[in-house]
């Protein structure tokens, strides 16, 4: 008999917004070339120049469905629909002390702006790659199968392609990123549902409308799948800009450890959440991403193998013998993101933190 996918309520997100905003103009990969080694031959150098150019690019044509898309939308609510606050705390993430995300995150647990100590309004529950890595509330573990099909549909038909084509660009095997990013090997790859809350008016006020402030991902390649509530701006040029829906497309964009991994060929996006626009307030948004990091125990040097680095040279932000594991710096990072003071950055607009002796922005 066919099985029977357990029941949970329907997300109906508000229509796209029809303001004339500014948005950035993001190319377009479409994956399903990247699946045979004639298709990437043809399109990496667009992913090449688009990556170096906005370190955003949209993907589509990577297997799911819009209906599977809308189902995991709406096993995405789960946790914090379905689970009562008191229960929520039996699986909080151990942030502060493991310093990773697996398990809940709370409102009101990192800082926003520090001066007025306003704080966030963002409940996340993150699962690992290995979604039986932890236990998950029971009412959220009927839906594991269908989670860890699209933990591996993200691996191996988005990450695994993307760090193929990244690969190429660098005139390395293709397998050079791949092989540093195994499934469910000893690492944090992560899915994570997050579910960013209306705030009050005197918290905009406070922060300026920033929900989530100007940052670089801590991992190398992140995956975000498009959906309509708007919010999402990505530093070009010195201006912030909108990232615009696509329906059933995934935003991909380029972290930290893909900078110390590419020998700063690829530069970590700068990117932030705002208050969503004016016609779809006060709407909750919810998100759904996928955090590729390399395997732990990985060191994050630069592939100094690289044919292009030998030509263009390798900026490095520390010496190779400094080098973190990437559980060192995954670690560092998320022990102090929105947890400790900033320091005024001689930049206009910045706030910085030393993480592992390295210089970390944050953007207002």
């Amino acid at each position: 008999m066919p099985s029977i996918s357990p029941q949970c309520a329907r997300y109906v997100p508000p229509p796209p917004t029809s303001e004339n905003l500014d948005f950035i103009d993001l190319p377009v990969i479409d994956l399903a070339k990247a699946q045979t080694p004639e298709g990437r031959a043809e399109i990496y150098p667009q992913v090449r120049d688009a990556f170096q150019t906005y370190g955003f690019v949209y993907g589509i044509n990577h297997g799911y469905t819009p209906a599977q898309r809308d189902r995991i939308f709406d096993i995405s609510d789960v946790p914090f629909t379905t689970v009562s606050p008191e229960e929520l705390k039996d699986y909080a993430a151990d942030i502060e002390k493991a310093g990773h995300y697996q398990g809940y995150k709370s409102r009101r647990f990192w800082k926003i702006d520090s001066e007025s100590a306003t704080a966030d309004q963002i409940e996340m529950y993150s699962i690992n790659m290995d979604v039986n890595k932890r236990e998950h509330p029971p009412t959220l573990q009927p839906f594991l199968p269908e989670i860890d099909a699209f933990a591996q549909l993200n691996h191996f038909n988005i990450l695994h392609p993307i760090l193929r084509l990244l690969a190429l660009s660098l005139e390395l095997p293709e397998e050079a990123f791949v092989d540093l990013h195994k499934f469910r090997a000893a690492g944090q790859t992560a899915i994570s549902f997050m579910k960013y809350h209306a705030r009050s008016i005197e918290e905009e006020e406070k922060t300026k409308d920033v929900w989530m402030k100007g940052h670089t991902d801590i991992g190398s390649i992140s995956i975000l799948w498009s959906q309509p509530v708007g919010g999402l701006q990505v530093m070009s040029e010195g201006k912030w800009k909108w990232v615009r829906h696509i329906d059933n497309a995934v935003v991909i964009d380029t972290g930290d450890t893909m900078e110390f991994l590419s020998g700063g060929f690829f530069k970590p996006t700068v990117h932030r959440v705002v208050q969503p626009p004016r016609d779809q307030r006060p709407t909750n948004r919810l998100g759904v991403f996928y955090f590729g990091m390399p395997d732990d125990s990985v060191r994050l040097v630069p592939l100094a193998q690289s044919p292009v680095l030998e030509r263009v040279g390798i900026e490095r932000r520390f010496e190779d013998a400094d080098a973190p594991t990437m559980d060192a710096w995954r670690t560092a990072r998320t022990r102090s993101y929105g947890l400790v003071d900033l320091k005024k950055s001689e930049e206009k607009g910045v706030e910085e933190e030393i993480v592992t002796g390295i210089v970390v922005k944050h953007y207002n």
